[in-house]
């Protein structure tokens, strides 16, 4: 990486173990995100896919915005960070919901949301091939078995057989 780019590496994370604050964090944050997929389910109702995508993403960048001016931060001018955000917004916002909130017009949000619930087990095993510090271990071959587990007793074994 030369020196000119806008983005800089992050550094190595430490382990620490989960606290009060951080367990209460991670069940909000599942609440919103479970949320997510009833809510959109009942606005399919009235607007299209690509509509509720825009809606909600759009939102998303206001407040955003708004937390940038409320903070004195201001946007980066130059042009490499703004293709750098479009890339990111793409792959990271347009692309996953579009297909997710298209897929609810075809499958229940209940199905949807834990077909969701796989992403981390699919990014742990991605990981493995994609890093050179995030190898799979013993602990995180067993996570994901019990993972997909999970996931096939949330869905059910009617699902399983087609």
């Amino acid at each position: 990486m030369n020196g000119s780019s806008p983005f800089r590496p992050l550094a190595a994370p430490t382990m620490e173990a989960m606290g009060t604050r951080e367990w209460f964090m991670l069940v909000v944050l599942s609440l919103l995100w479970g949320g997510a997929f009833f809510f959109t389910e009942v606005a399919l109702d009235g607007f299209e896919p690509l509509t509720l995508v825009f809606g909600r993403v759009s939102l998303a960048a206001i407040v955003l915005l708004a937390y940038l001016y409320a903070t004195g931060t201001r946007m980066p001018i130059e042009r490499g960070v703004w293709v750098g955000f479009f890339v990111m917004g793409g792959l990271n916002n347009l692309i996953p919901f579009s297909l997710i909130v298209w897929g609810q017009t075809q499958i229940d949000s209940g199905l949807a949301s834990i077909l969701n619930a796989t992403t981390p087990l699919f990014t742990v095993i991605l990981a493995h091939f994609l890093t050179a510090d995030e190898k799979l271990t013993r602990g995180r071959i067993f996570g994901i078995g019990l993972g997909f587990l999970g996931v096939a007793t949330l869905i059910g074994p009617e699902a399983l057989l087609g």
